[in-house]
């Protein structure tokens, strides 16, 4: 996912949370890469082993505990 399009996702501006997203990459949650476009560089992330770890171990027991799923009362 680009870089404008991940805030863009998330409801965030660059300006005010880059710094976020270099923390997520300096504690390798996050992947970051440069591609070139054109006379522009295009910002990627990607969510490392790492996040996926994070992630499993924060959400799967919430999901345990909370599934999604139909929200209708039967």
């Amino acid at each position: 996912m680009n870089q404008s399009k991940l805030m863009s996702y998330c409801g965030l501006n660059n300006a005010k949370h880059r710094e976020i997203l270099d923390e997520m990459v300096n504690k390798g949650m996050i992947i970051r890469k440069e591609e070139p476009w054109g006379s522009k560089t295009i910002i990627k992330y990607s969510v490392s082993e790492k996040g996926r770890e994070i992630l499993r171990a924060v959400l799967e027991p919430y999901e345990e505990l909370f599934p999604r799923g139909d929200t209708k009362n039967e």
